[in-house]
C-alpha cells in the first residue's frame, strides 16, 4: 500500500495531466469519474490525495473498508486538530468515491460536523490604498488592483488574457472560474490606467495578462502570493490576511456603501446567495446608524 500510494502522490505532484492520472494513478477509476464530471483541477488532486491518505492510514484496500473505519478516521483527523471545514471536505472527497464509484453505503450513519463560521479577515481601504502605491512594480501594482477592485481569487487573476477586458464598458471575463463557471465583473478606472500602461510593454503576441517563466504560460497563484506579502511588508500591515482577503474587503466595502447584495453575489459568482450574506456580519456600517442603549 505504501509504494502505491507514494505513486499516487508522485503523479498528483507532477504537471496535471488528465490522460496520465488515468492512466497510472492507484485510484484510476476515481480519477477517471472526477475527470469525466468535469471536476476542477484542485478537487480532482484533493479528493485523490485524502482518499489515497485514508488508504495508507488503514493499511487496506478499498474493498475492506468499513463504516467504522472512515468513523476511526474522521476522529484521528479530529485529534490531529482538523477544523469541521477541513473534515467535510475529507468525507466529500470519500463519501464521492464509496458512494458514486464503488457503490457502497457505508455513510448512512456518518454525519457532517458543524462548519464554523469565522468571520472573513478584511482590510480597511486606507490599507489596501498603501499596500498598493507602496508596491513600485506596475504588474504587481496591477494585480493587487484587480484582486481588490474586481473582487478576484488569485486563480483567477493569474489566468487573465488581454482579450477577458473591456475598456470601453469598464469590466472583465472571468473564464472557468470556481466551479468552471463565467462571470463578469467590474474594471475599477484606477486598474484601467494601470493596464493600459501595462499593455504598452509587452509583446504583441502575449496571450495572458501575467505570464510565467514561459510566454505562453499563465504567472503561477504562489507568485501571486509571494507579489501580496511582500506588499504587506512594505505597508507594515501585520493582520493576518491572505490574497483572498482583498476579495473579502471587496464585497464588504461594497456592502458598506449600499450595493444590493445580489449584484455582489453575481460579481463575486457565488451560486447561492448565504455565501455572500457571510460580509454581512462583518460590514461595520449599520454599527454607526445604531445607538448604544447606554447612551
Amino acid at each position: 500500500m505504501k509504494s502505491k500510494f507514494e505513486q499516487g502522490l508522485r503523479i498528483l505532484k507532477s504537471s496535471y495531466n488528465p490522460a496520465n492520472i488515468v492512466k497510472s494513478h492507484p485510484l484510476s477509476s476515481l480519477a477517471q469519474e472526477l475527470i469525466i464530471r468535469g471536476l476542477s483541477k484542485r478537487t480532482i488532486k484533493l479528493y485523490l490525495s485524502y482518499n489515497m491518505q485514508f488508504l495508507q492510514y488503514l493499511g487496506k484496500s478499498a474493498k475492506e473498508v468499513t463504516s467504522q473505519d472512515i468513523k476511526d478516521y474522521l476522529l484521528y483527523l479530529k485529534f490531529k486538530n482538523y477544523s469541521n471545514t477541513s473534515l467535510n471536505l475529507v468525507i466529500s472527497a470519500l463519501k464521492f468515491y464509496y458512494t458514486q464509484v464503488l457503490k457502497r453505503k457505508l455513510f448512512f450513519n456518518i454525519s457532517r460536523p458543524k462548519r464554523e463560521k469565522y468571520l472573513p479577515n478584511i482590510l480597511s481601504k486606507s490599507e489596501i490604498i498603501s499596500l498598493i502605491n507602496l508596491t513600485g512594480n506596475l504588474k504587481h501594482k496591477l494585480i493587487l488592483s484587480l484582486m481588490y477592485g474586481s473582487g478576484l481569487r488569485v486563480s483567477e487573476v493569474v489566468k487573465l488574457k488581454l482579450r477577458h477586458f473591456d475598456l470601453i464598458n469598464r469590466e472583465v471575463l472571468v473564464k472557468a472560474g470556481k466551479g468552471n463557471k463565467d462571470r463578469y465583473t467590474i474594471l475599477s478606472n484606477y486598474s484601467i490606467n494601470l493596464f493600459k500602461k501595462y499593455i504598452e510593454i509587452l509583446p504583441n503576441n502575449q496571450i495572458y495578462l501575467f505570464t510565467g517563466l514561459k510566454l505562453n504560460s499563465h504567472l503561477s497563484q504562489r507568485s501571486a502570493q509571494k507579489i501580496f506579502v511582500q506588499a504587506l511588508n512594505k505597508a507594515h500591515i501585520v493582520k493576518k490576511v491572505s490574497c483572498h482577503s482583498l476579495r473579502h474587503s471587496f464585497a464588504t466595502h461594497l456592502l458598506e456603501s449600499g450595493v444590493e447584495m445580489r449584484l455582489i453575489q453575481k460579481l463575486l459568482g457565488h451560486t447561492n446567495i448565504k455565501t455572500t450574506q457571510t460580509y454581512v456580519r462583518v460590514a461595520k456600517s449599520y454599527l454607526n446608524s445604531i445607538k448604544s442603549p447606554l447612551d
